[in-house]
């Protein structure tokens, strides 16, 4: 089975490349903007701009792949908030030209989507549950999730929050790390305690992905951590797991925490559907750190 990937230096690209390739049913082909580090040996790779409708249908329908798997997107809430023509770019005219070109090939598309199409009244949100987002981020991946259910024949949309983890070459930290290197260089921070989410380790959304695939699943799975922790608690634990000194950590709440685009309070995802559905089964975000520590052992 041939499975195409898009956005595949990014963590989770990284990541879910590498697991594909381990299994001998997949013909993995990779793809990204540009150039970047090795990809495992038997991996083909394209040059792929999502937001260049004809590179996308170029690409796919060249390579003809029975799945694609979409990880690419503009991510960066704060950003997405601030030049909202290239976030609606990249996360919903992008994915409009993938179903188009997915459609013509006959590809099942794997669309990752975000906790952020809620609204934050909720905590432990199930896939049925209504969407609301409150900032741009969230409305763009909304409308692509919207355009995939009516517009695309053969579909699947992965939700995730909060990822973590470590890759090579990623610019962009995430909440672990971040925390992680704050404390090492002694810099004080302060950490909001009145959001809930289920921090989602890089390698389990990956199986997540990986286990879709295999089973080629339609529809709507929420893939997360399992431990509903506030970006405070995971701090506290962070500090804990790798012995740093916890008393730099201030607590504080959204509303003195100012960003240019608002989070939802409450996002934290029920993974009871893809543990049932898919065999989904994360680390705990103890056992997370321990992936993390040992990650960051073999990149040096």
């Amino acid at each position: 089975m041939k499975i195409l990937v898009t956005g595949c230096y990014g963590m989770l690209g990284q990541k879910l490349v590498k697991k594909l390739c381990s299994d001998n049913a997949f013909h993995v082909i990779a793809t990204a903007r540009s150039t970047g580090s090795a990809l495992p040996a038997k991996t083909l790779f394209y040059q792929l701009d999502i937001t260049d409708p004809s590179q996308v249908n170029e690409v796919i329908t060249r390579s003809q792949p029975d799945i694609v798997i979409n990880t690419a997107a503009a991510t960066n809430v704060d950003w997405c908030e601030q030049n909202q023509e290239a976030c609606t770019l990249a996360n919903t005219t992008a994915v409009k030209y993938l179903v188009e070109a997915c459609n013509k090939a006959g590809a099942h598309l794997i669309q990752l989507s975000t906790d952020f199409i809620f609204d934050g009244t909720k905590e432990l949100l199930t896939e049925e549950d209504k969407p609301g987002p409150v900032n741009h981020y969230g409305w763009t991946k909304l409308q692509a999730e919207q355009h995939i259910q009516t517009q695309s024949a053969s579909w699947c949309i992965i939700r995730t929050v909060l990822v973590y983890g470590v890759a090579t070459g990623i610019n962009r930290s995430n909440i672990v790390l971040w925390v992680k290197h704050s404390l090492e260089t002694g810099k004080p921070i302060h950490v909001v305690n009145d959001q809930w989410r289920t921090p989602t380790l890089a390698d389990d959304l990956a199986t997540g992905c990986y286990l879709a695939s295999k089973k080629k699943a339609t529809g709507i799975f929420h893939i997360s951590g399992n431990d509903l922790l506030t970006p405070y608690h995971i701090a506290i634990k962070t500090a804990g797991f790798f012995g740093l000194d916890k008393s730099l950590i201030t607590a504080t709440t959204s509303a003195l925490f100012k960003q240019p685009a608002r989070r939802p309070l409450k996002t934290g995802f029920s993974i009871e559907k893809a543990r049932r559905e898919l065999g989904y089964a994360p680390h705990s975000f103890e056992e997370g750190l321990g992936v993390v520590k040992e990650q960051l052992q073999t990149y040096g």
